[in-house]
């Protein structure tokens, strides 16, 4: 089991609606890539305490990979891809 990667922290604003920031220099690293589409994998989690700066939400890089008897046809390359300034993200 590797260390966690925290990326980025927030607040929730309300039961539907968390608002937070991500350190975009964690995540250069993790970028996969599955049918020509580059992503990143978060898991986001609602703490029961706030943090010293009122921060209720974590952020952290999902680095779960099945067991290589577990995987199928569906190849993701764990090879980061190089990031330009124009590229952009899809939402």
């Amino acid at each position: 089991m590797s260390d966690t990667i925290y990326c980025g922290s927030g607040k929730k604003q309300n039961d539907k609606w968390l608002k937070i920031t991500i350190n975009p220099d964690k995540l250069k690293d993790h970028i996969q890539t599955y049918e020509g589409n580059r992503f990143i994998k978060l898991n986001v989690n609602i703490k029961d305490e706030k943090d010293q700066y009122g921060k209720d939400v974590s952020i952290s890089v999902d680095t779960w990979k099945p067991d290589e008897s577990q995987s199928n046809n569906n190849v993701i390359t764990d090879k980061p891809e190089e990031i330009t300034p124009d590229d952009s993200l899809p939402f």
